[in-house]
């Protein structure tokens, strides 16, 4: 990606310069011409990625919530994951992140049952019963320590796996990228985690957790909003989680 999207602008500078000259009043033959040196042939590699072949109707609204994400990224959240940084130490920072692992793995116990993946499914349940127990509650990942696989699956690549297609790309506000097919799969993911939490958790609990989910997975996110230096950010940013949502709905 680093090597195609320099090849991209320097094609439509090439481009951008021809449309500004100016129209003889006779048209010339193509014959007349050796084939130019710049072409899209050249520039771009044979297995180049094609960033606009995603399919993005409401790509306006799109781009509109991805610069709210933005400003919102800025002013609010990136604060408040820097303030929980300074004031939490690292260790106790782990353990809540290993905590909130312990709930995906329970996601994907859930999703693994879904997709018929035995495998995952004895893997995942193996490391919730671990970390459960020995990892006091998940705080400590005692069963990557003790090489437990660790399965990532949810219920947009269930969906994916029963040949549900991605569906128009969208950004949804506050969480970023996704497509319709994920957006919606987020829904059971996330009532199963809390169904769990309200079930094993006090309401203190259960609001503490709700509050520290976003701002931890926030702070193990280490993306940045037009922080690539690309005039193509948003494109490109489309095209790697429709490729990535593909990938995974595959395996």
């Amino acid at each position: 990606m680093a090597h195609f999207l320099p090849r991209v602008t320097a094609l439509l500078l090439v481009l951008a310069l021809g449309a500004c000259s100016s129209v003889p009043s006779q048209q010339p033959q193509a014959s007349d011409y050796p084939e130019p040196i710049f072409t899209a042939k050249r520039l771009l590699p044979p297995e180049h990625a094609n960033v606009t072949a995603v399919y993005d109707p409401w790509e306006s609204m799109n781009k509109r919530i991805y610069n709210f994400n933005y400003h919102f990224d800025q002013a609010i959240f990136l604060p408040v994951v820097r303030g929980y940084k300074a004031v939490v130490p690292s260790f106790a920072r782990t353990g809540v992140t290993n905590f909130f692992n312990n709930f995906r793995d329970l996601v994907t116990m859930f999703n693994s049952v879904l997709q018929l993946q035995p495998t995952k499914f004895v893997q995942s349940t193996g490391r919730v019963v671990v970390n459960s127990t020995i990892g006091l509650l998940g705080f400590v990942d005692v069963a990557t320590k003790l090489e437990i696989p660790r399965p990532m699956e949810n219920f947009g690549q269930t969906l994916g796996y029963w040949g549900v297609g991605q569906g128009p790309f969208v950004v949804i506000p506050f969480l970023g990228p996704s497509n319709l097919r994920d957006g919606l799969g987020f829904l059971p993911d996330l009532y199963l985690q809390n169904v769990v939490a309200n079930e094993f958790m006090s309401n203190s609990a259960s609001t503490a957790s709700l509050i520290l989910y976003p701002i931890d997975s926030r702070a193990n996110t280490p993306f940045l909003y037009y922080q690539n230096g690309s005039a193509f950010e948003y494109q490109m940013v489309r095209w790697m989680y429709s490729t990535k949502s593909k990938l995974d709905a595959e395996e």
